[in-house]
């Protein structure tokens, strides 16, 4: 019995050793699988803290787009928990106004917000992904590049440079500009010297007008000694209180040139790469935040803004001419046809950009267009 029962306890010794060894390889097999698909993921390190620069186009705290330029920082600070840390340089702080998109091609900084024409020297192309003559409003261009395909050609026009576009603002439909001279017809482009950026500067110089490219921080000065003899700037907030008024007297309206202008936030791609998948995300989601806050403030104070011009005595605010509208859209067609024989990066864009606007203009009619004159 005694036999037995001895063969009994070293049967099951030797059964729990087995399975507290089989157990130990099972968890040991179970944490190298963890760690491996830890390796495999990507990896957070919540103890870094990344510090980037950010440049603009813009002055300063210049309301609005430099305004908003600071509050994107702070999300980006709040979401991240602190570990992404941007600071912003007004135009002409660190580097000069337009020269944004060389700095965070090269890396010197690793953000620039401005807008795509800016760089209309370098790429052409970039003009259709910005604002388009006699094109669309500011909720069918964001419609267009972020769900019908404009957002993948940006980023293939902008890859060679080693940039990342994304939307970040739009000013919405613009005022016609600033004269020291009454147009009545087309004939009175001619020899004009105004500040106009974009494809609206090159219909300019088609119409006989010389378009000239300067930071809005220039403008005033200019305006005022007769460098230039107008300007088109945003709408009646930022015109008031950059005082046009007190320097030109003729204010046009519409802003043909721009009727939704997209602003764009350019990043390093390699340095945005190397960040770990959250803080990409933060920085996206943080631009979209942006790129629907800017235009509802645009909207908010022009509407402010119209009376307080409209009861400026030296001010004469008035529509441009049908006849100067109709000849500024032929000219807006020859122009566009010639650039897009030229470079095929502009046919592309702007094809694709054509197609899609055929496809929602018939919506926009039969939906919006039917109640603008109904709206007061």
């Amino acid at each position: 019995m005694k036999k037995t029962n001895n063969k009994r306890r070293k049967f099951l010794k030797k059964s729990i050793q087995s399975i507290a060894t089989v157990s130990t390889l099972s968890l040991a097999n179970c944490q190298t699988d963890a760690d491996q698909n830890v390796q495999k993921g990507p990896y957070i390190n919540f103890n870094n803290t990344y510090r980037w620069k950010m440049t603009t186009t813009w002055s300063p705290n210049f309301p609005i787009l430099g305004e908003g330029c600071n509050e994107l920082t702070e999300w980006i600070k709040k979401m991240s928990g602190g570990r992404l840390e941007i600071t912003v340089y007004g135009g002409g702080e660190l580097i000069p106004a337009l020269e944004g998109f060389d700095a965070v091609s090269n890396g010197a900084v690793e953000m620039n917000h401005g807008s795509a024409y800016y760089w209309a020297g370098k790429l052409p192309a970039g003009q259709f992904l910005s604002t388009i003559p006699f094109g669309v409003n500011a909720q069918v261009m964001d419609t267009w590049i972020l769900y019908n395909g404009g957002q993948k050609l940006w980023e293939e026009l902008y890859a060679p440079f080693d940039l990342l576009p994304i939307s970040a603002g739009n000013t919405g439909c613009q005022m016609g500009g600033w004269f020291n001279r009454e147009i009545n017809n087309i004939d009175d482009l001619k020899g004009l010297k105004m500040r106009m950026p974009g494809l609206g500067g090159k219909v300019l110089a088609k119409a006989g007008g010389t378009p000239m490219l300067m930071a809005g921080g220039e403008i005033y000065t200019n305006l005022e000694r007769g460098v230039i003899d107008a300007t088109e700037w945003i709408g009646p907030y930022h015109d008031y209180l950059m005082g046009f008024h007190n320097v030109a007297r003729y204010y046009y309206y519409p802003g043909w040139h721009e009727l939704g202008t997209v602003l764009e936030m350019l990043v390093n791609k390699s340095k945005f790469d190397a960040l770990p998948t959250d803080l990409q995300e933060i920085i996206r989601t943080a631009c979209l935040r942006l790129n629907r806050i800017v235009p509802i403030k645009f909207d908010t104070m022009n509407a402010i803004y119209l009376p307080k011009i409209q009861m400026e005595p030296s001010v004469t605010m008035r529509p441009y001419p049908d006849t100067v509208l109709d000849r500024l859209k032929e000219k807006t067609t020859e122009t566009i046809a010639e650039l897009t024989e030229q470079d095929p990066q502009s046919k592309k864009i702007y094809s694709t950009f054509l197609d899609f606007q055929k496809k929602i203009v018939p919506w926009l009619q039969i939906t919006e267009k039917p109640f603008y004159s109904q709206m007061i």
